[in-house]
């Protein structure tokens, strides 16, 4: 069970209602009231963070916080926005691409079945026969779809 600090609580709150205070001050144009009142909100998170980091009940991951208040803000513009981390992003860009260097070969999904682009010369994709057009059917002999036992589906539906 965690122990509270009531202390870095009272803190907290106070800096919450502080920030949820909004105060004009005119001076210029309308966007300088906007950009001023941008950096106080942004100045209040780092406040926050810095409590959060200093007196809360456990040591944080500073990583996972600010990836975290990333995320929620990414969230919060529509379901579809997220952040990804470096590696999280190479893994999407070859899951979008098609492309699996490690076979050698570049594939497509069409009509919900896999089908091979083109292998790549010299590479275990190649030396294995695959052929522009070829749909992948099974995996070290698992079916994809169910329907076929072997792994490559030539276009003319014969099976390797």
């Amino acid at each position: 069970m965690r122990k509270s600090k009531p202390a870095f609580w009272v803190i907290l709150v106070i800096a919450l209602l502080a920030g949820s205070a909004t105060v004009s001050v005119a001076r210029g144009p309308a966007h300088s009231t906007v950009n001023s009142e941008f950096y106080r909100q942004l100045q209040l998170f780092g406040q926050v963070l810095q409590l959060v980091r200093s007196d809360y009940v456990e040591k944080p991951d500073d990583s996972k916080l600010i990836e975290a208040a990333i995320n929620k803000m990414l969230i919060s513009l529509d379901p579809h926005s997220y952040y990804l981390d470096r590696k999280s992003m190479g893994e999407l860009q070859v899951q979008a691409s098609g492309e699996f260097g490690g076979l050698g070969l570049e594939v497509t999904m069409e009509n919900g079945l896999i089908k091979v682009v083109s292998p790549i010369d010299g590479t275990p994709a190649a030396r294995a026969g695959l052929q522009s057009g070829d749909v992948i059917i099974s995996l070290d002999k698992h079916p994809i779809d169910g329907t076929y036992s072997s792994g490559v589906c030539r276009q003319n539906a014969r099976q390797t």
